[in-house]
């Protein structure tokens, strides 16, 4: 193919890719629910559905076989994915390519709400600006389109905002209400005021000191990441795909997976890659100002007792400006910030700061009852939101959440800014203005009112019948219906038979969590193609506890690896890289840093005699460490059975410089950094603690009673 050679350099791009550009287009592509995708050929003429997802390497043959696509997407996270799937349902031959998983940048790390924006609304009043005002109007649209189009995936959610002092009691009412009513005919359910007395029976762990009453309102929550309508008629999508690009008229692709090249030819680039948009701009014309201002966002998952399980908290003004959500998710408490400044060519890795502020924030708003331990934190991440803002701006708080499509003098469409949860708007917008810049015939968008995959026959009872049909357990069977819909059949009827009474199918991943192995059988047939994809995007494993998923990583990298026939080296890969990724990119090296070698032993007297004591009691030959075999004297000598690989994970994660076993010295760290609060859930700690306890009660019991003697 002949294509004109453009400007030569290196961008960031999509989730995070890294590509090798020549000129104006890049790569995009798309993904479904919580990790799954959209894909299919696209047609000349309206998408024709069909009922089985083509495989990766049917997609990556239909790319080079396809001749010219009408438009060609770059970016395959939410609003690029939107694009894709607005121009496939007006009947348009779409393609779309990522460089890495789907939705693995920006959209798979939001705060899971969908909303208008409270705060948004607030500074339009303030400010008298009708464009935040607007946009917030078309977010609350959208956010009932969503909660309408995705019933499985999303529910309203009652948000209490706590009241401290008398005057903004007032204040705030008159603010929900206006949210109220800006939503019009889509307001999920009207706001209303709390007595103290009815918000701590609601929100028990609230702080009652000063409390005066609260404020709840409604908006919605979107638990998993987001699954795109009618994915199997719409656009060709391919993940693991970069490209070289080459100009206005077509790309170089590369598949990162096999390492070929191919062309790919389209009429229409559109440039959605998010926080990378400007990076992408340049490749066109190095000139243009920029447009994006990164903002980056923490979230930390705690234990789910820290909130009730169907109400969030927004702390409105944090002592730093910011605003913070503290919400249930998946049985889990979810606790996040906004607006925090940064530089995209960072990797977003949270730092014990950026978690240390949102847990202080928290201990604001919870009861002198309620301990908040740095402990519980289970994971933690950071995502980049890119905000619209003009060249001169330093401060991204008074940037508006609103979206601009601009085109470039070579026909470059980029879609910039916006909010999560206007991506439908965002698409609509994109495709009107590829359609009138490159005249290409389509009609108006189709997307409102389009169901997401698994929502058709969805009903609040359907996983009772995956319990009577399969013999699934009832909480696995919730979270498949509420994951898949009703493709919940399709998980299910390939879960693996456990050999028990009951569950009778269904083998889990890890205890804990509802995860079942065919998910991961289920996930590589819907384009995983990483032991990444999968605790991350596939499943929330990773988001969720990055314990749990590094012990289910062994177990769905040997399911991966016979699914997509790795060899053992290449299955060793996957595990470290994604061990990697848990350590640095979802908190796993914040949270083991909390107990290392150079961690101070702040115990009383009193304390450390006792748990000295307690350490003899497994060091029977008094060498100054415990090893496997001295910890299964004890468990032997009390009943308990316990497996070898268990008892070394157990160590190990006491075990500081890993020589196989535990000194006295690194117990008492263990045990003063548990007293801090900065570790919880050791589970060495517990086993030696019940173990003592164990042994005590034994040596009380006397002779006569114990049946024993003569």
């Amino acid at each position: 193919m002949a294509f004109q050679k453009a400007v030569k350099g290196t961008v960031l791009i999509g989730g995070g890719a890294i590509a090798t550009v020549f000129g104006l287009s890049q790569f995009t592509q798309y993904r479904n629910k919580h990790g799954a995708l959209v894909q299919v050929q696209a047609a000349e003429g309206a998408p024709v559905r069909k009922d089985h997802l083509p495989t990766r390497e049917q997609q990556i043959l239909a790319l080079q076989t396809s001749g010219e696509f009408d438009v060609l997407v770059i970016g395959g996270g939410a609003t690029g994915c939107g694009c894709a799937l607005d121009a496939a349902t007006r009947g348009l031959k779409t393609a779309l390519l990522e460089r890495d998983d789907f939705s693995s940048g920006t959209s798979s790390r939001s705060t899971k709400l969908i909303h208008g924006g409270v705060r948004y609304l607030q500074k339009a009043i303030m400010n008298l600006d009708f464009e935040q005002y607007r946009m917030v109007k078309e977010a609350l649209e959208e956010r009932a389109h969503l909660l309408q189009s995705a019933p499985h995936l999303s529910a309203p959610l009652p948000i209490m905002l706590p009241i401290y002092k008398w005057w903004q009691l007032p204040y705030y009412w008159v603010g929900i209400k206006l949210y109220d009513l800006v939503a019009g005919s889509q307001c999920l359910k009207s706001s209303y005021v709390l007595t103290k007395s009815r918000a701590l029976e609601l929100f028990p762990m609230l702080r009652k000191d000063k409390l005066v009453g609260a404020i709840v309102y409604y908006d919605g929550a979107l638990p998993l990441c987001l699954s795109l309508p009618e994915e199997r008629s719409g656009s060709l999508n391919c993940n693991y795909t970069s490209l070289w690009v080459c100009g206005v008229c077509g790309v170089r692709c590369r598949d990162v997976l096999t390492g070929k090249e191919f062309d790919v030819r389209a009429k229409c680039v559109i440039n959605a890659t998010g926080p990378f948009t400007d990076s992408v701009r340049k490749m066109d014309d190095q000139e243009v100002p920029n447009i994006c201002q990164p903002s980056a966002g923490v979230h930390i998952v705690m234990p789910g007792y820290y909130s009730p399980d169907n109400m969030g908290l927004l702390d409105p003004a944090t002592s730093d400006g910011r605003v913070i959500f503290f919400l249930p998710w998946e049985k889990m408490t979810i606790a996040g910030t906004t607006d925090s400044p940064t530089d995209v060519t960072s990797h977003p890795i949270p730092t014990e700061e950026d978690i240390n502020f949102i847990l202080s924030e928290v201990r604001n708003y919870l009861g002198a009852d309620v301990e908040v331990r740095r402990g519980d934190v289970l994971a933690a991440w950071s995502g980049i939101r890119p905000l619209v803002t003009n060249p001169d701006s330093k401060d991204t708080q008074s940037i508006s959440r609103n979206h601009v499509v601009t085109i470039s003098d070579s026909g470059l469409i980029t879609i910039a800014g916006g909010k999560w949860t206007t991506y439908r708007a965002m698409a609509r917008d994109t495709i009107d203005a590829a359609i009138q810049e490159h005249n290409l015939k389509a009609g108006s968008s189709k997307t409102m009112g389009l169901q997401l995959e698994g929502a058709q026959d969805w009903s609040p009872t359907l996983y009772i019948r995956l319990v009577q049909d399969y013999g699934l357990e009832s909480e696995v069977a919730q979270h498949l219906a509420s994951t898949y819909g009703d493709k919940a059949f399709e998980v299910a009827k390939i879960a693996q038979v456990t050999g028990k009474r009951w569950p009778i199918v269904g083998k889990r991943l890890v205890s804990e969590f509802p995860y079942i192995e065919a998910e991961v059988v289920y996930g590589v047939k819907e384009y995983a193609r990483t032991a990444v994809d999968m605790i991350s995007r596939r499943t929330r494993l990773a988001f969720l506890n990055v314990q749990a998923a590094d012990e289910a990583l062994p177990r769905i990298v040997d399911i991966m690896g016979k699914e997509l026939n790795w060899c053992e080296q290449k299955k060793k890969e996957q595990l470290e890289t994604a061990k990697t990724f848990l350590y640095y990119e979802m908190g796993y090296k914040v949270k083991t840093d909390q107990l290392t070698d150079s961690s101070e032993i702040s115990l009383v007297p009193s304390d450390i005699e006792r748990y000295k004591k307690r350490f003899r009691m497994f060091d029977k030959d008094k060498k100054g460490f415990i090893t496997i075999l001295d910890v299964q004297r004890v468990l032997e000598s009390i009943s308990v059975q316990m497996d070898e690989n268990t008892l070394h994970e157990i160590l190990n994660e006491v075990d500081l410089n890993k020589n196989g076993q535990v000194e006295l010295n690194e117990f008492l760290q263990l045990m003063s950094a548990i007293q801090k609060g900065r570790v919880s859930g050791s589970r060495l700690a517990v086993l030696m603690k019940s173990a003592e306890e164990n042994l005590r009660r034994r040596e009380a019991i006397p002779v006569d009673r114990s049946g024993g003697g003569l």
